[in-house]
């Protein structure tokens, strides 16, 4: 692969409209957890907050305190000392004084001191239409409970956070008030005034429009800040907050992977290497970008959500390239098809194995795979060939390295095979209990240097709870100790695939199995028309690279 380089797409350009800094403010852990679907435990809170903390970001919201047991918990347990968090500072989230209350008697106020954070976000109406329906008091009466309730909290010896909530539909409706707002909040000590796109409808145009008046009015007032949170109903979240720091806004609120209600938040993993490798304000250090792809996932799984591959920066497929001439390309030069290098991120450049495939890819991937497969034309054509007819048959590579590798060594004769498939059978019982059963039996030949010829025949039983566990059982019990190795592997992902959907229940399937044997994971394919023929290639494939030492050409 070619040494020289060329420049990563441009950073900062001097005329660039952007704050020398910015303020990252994650709310993750109570706007995150408002998505469908999301249930996080207070552990699972205290684990996320120390992820984020880790990234360098200013500010996390742990949540509201009073509004369930869940939250109370988390800040209680965090005053405790459960949550040493090194770079954050930890803030409360809660809404003003109630309408006609005194603020030192305001229950959701005293829930919010009693959580002891150093800084506090609250929440008010900047709509007068949510004044007057919503709430059902007067516009004069809210702006005297925001000002309130921020006196109250600043005379504690508490940093007010101001969320101006639906500030931007309540500018374009009646201005003024929208204005007066954030007056009161400004006069009253609030040190940033958020202003909120709560309903996500806002296109970039406006809110930099909108956000740059703002901070032509407020912006020199004894360092009042201005910041931006924005939700991605119109799919505009991250645009929408880079357009606000272009008006001049230093604080952005987001969260990790985009998370929360509806559409979702501005999404921080790609705001926060816009803002460092686009735009060139260190937001959060290199080491800490470095970690960006691991937090979002660690997140997601805690969250128990499934990563999506396709995220910019920190998905799986933002750095895989598919087609023959992308591959061409990048063995000369690997940022001819890439924005940034994937490693400031913590991702890595991925080729995927299908009919678009060319020479390179087929040469680039071994030498992923530490194959070296460029000294050998003939051979690094017959591999793409066997690929192209086995991707049109129906077999995906993409996600089966294991399988490609496999394929690799048939090819160049390099694979030690261990066992051979005779034959098998799989049959399905429902007993007289209701109880499903399913039975399989397999043939193979093992290696075997004890018997004549070097093999020997094996025959073996099994019993599971579908054919495919009954089959793998049955050739545990057909091997029967001859590989140690096999009581290590196991199953550790199934997934079915129809390839042809137009031809019903007989249409073609491709199975992708995930294996693992406690120290690497390593996946495997397998098609037919049989999904129990589709899942033995697979499985026979899992087996055949956990027992063999694959080693390449050369």
């Amino acid at each position: 692969m070619a040494e020289d380089h060329v420049a990563e797409s441009p950073g900062r350009q001097p005329d660039t409209p952007l704050p020398a800094w910015v303020d990252l403010y994650d709310t993750t852990l109570r706007d995150g957890t408002q998505r469908e679907g999301i249930t996080p435990t207070v552990d699972d809170k205290l684990r996320i907050a120390r992820l984020i903390d880790g990234l360098g970001v200013p500010f996390i919201e742990g949540g509201w305190p009073g509004a369930n047991p869940k939250d109370t918990e988390f800040f209680a347990r965090a005053a405790k000392g459960e949550l040493p968090l090194e770079r954050a500072e930890l803030v409360a989230f809660g809404m003003t004084r109630r309408p006609d209350r005194d603020a030192s008697g305001d229950p959701s106020l005293g829930t919010l001191l009693e959580a002891a954070t150093p800084v506090v976000c609250l929440v008010g109406k900047a709509w007068s239409l949510h004044v007057t329906e919503a709430v059902g008091t007067t516009k004069d009466e809210n702006l005297a409970m925001i000002a309130d309730s921020v006196r109250l909290l600043r005379s504690e010896g508490r940093r007010v956070l101001f969320d101006a909530e639906h500030f931007f539909d309540g500018h374009r409706n009646d201005p003024d008030y929208a204005l007066a707002v954030l007056e009161a909040a400004a006069e009253a000590g609030a040190e940033c005034l958020v202003l909120c796109d709560t309903n996500g409808g806002m296109l970039p145009e406006e809110v930099e429009r909108v956000t740059g008046g703002v901070v032509g009015r407020f912006g020199g007032r004894g360092g009042t800040q201005i910041g931006v949170h924005v939700h991605n109903d119109t799919e505009c979240a991250v645009a929408n907050s880079l357009a606000g720091l272009r008006a001049g806004a230093t604080h952005v609120q987001g969260t990790v992977n985009g998370i929360g209600e509806r559409c979702g938040n501005a999404n921080l993993c790609s705001l926060i290497p816009n803002l460092k490798l686009k735009y060139g304000i260190d937001v959060v250090g290199d080491t800490e970008l470095g970690q960006l792809t691991t937090v979002a996932n660690e997140v997601a799984e805690t969250m128990n959500l499934i990563p999506d591959p396709h995220a910019p920066y920190v998905g799986h497929a933002a750095f895989a390239h598919k087609a023959g001439l992308h591959t061409s390309a990048l063995q000369k030069n690997p940022m001819t098809y890439q924005h940034i290098d994937p490693a400031k991120v913590g991702g890595e450049l991925r080729l995927l194995m299908s009919e678009l495939a060319g020479r390179s890819t087929i040469v680039m991937k071994g030498e992923q795979l530490g194959i070296d497969l460029g000294g050998d034309g003939d051979l690094a054509n017959r591999i793409l060939g066997r690929v192209k007819d086995l991707e049109h048959a129906g077999y995906s590579f993409e996600a089966a390295d294991a399988s490609f590798e496999l394929l690799v060594a048939d090819e160049a004769g390099t694979a030690e095979d261990v066992f051979r498939l005779e034959g098998f059978r799989a049959i399905v019982e429902r007993r007289e209990d209701g109880s499903p059963v399913a039975e399989g039996t397999v043939r193979v030949w093992v290696r075997d240097e004890t018997a004549e010829g070097g093999w020997s025949r094996r025959i073996g039983v099994g019993e599971g709870n579908g054919p495919v566990d009954a089959l793998d059982q049955a050739f545990r019990h057909a091997v029967n100790g001859q590989f140690p190795d096999l009581d290590r592997i196991h199953l550790a992902d199934y997934k079915v695939r129809i390839v042809d959907p137009q031809a019903g229940t007989g249409a073609t399937t491709r199975v992708l199995v995930s294996s693992s044997d406690g120290e690497r994971e390593w996946q495997t394919v397998g098609v037919s028309e049989n999904v129990i023929d589709a899942s033995w290639k697979a499985m026979a494939d899992a087996y055949r690279y956990g027992l063999a030492g694959i080693d390449g050409p050369g």
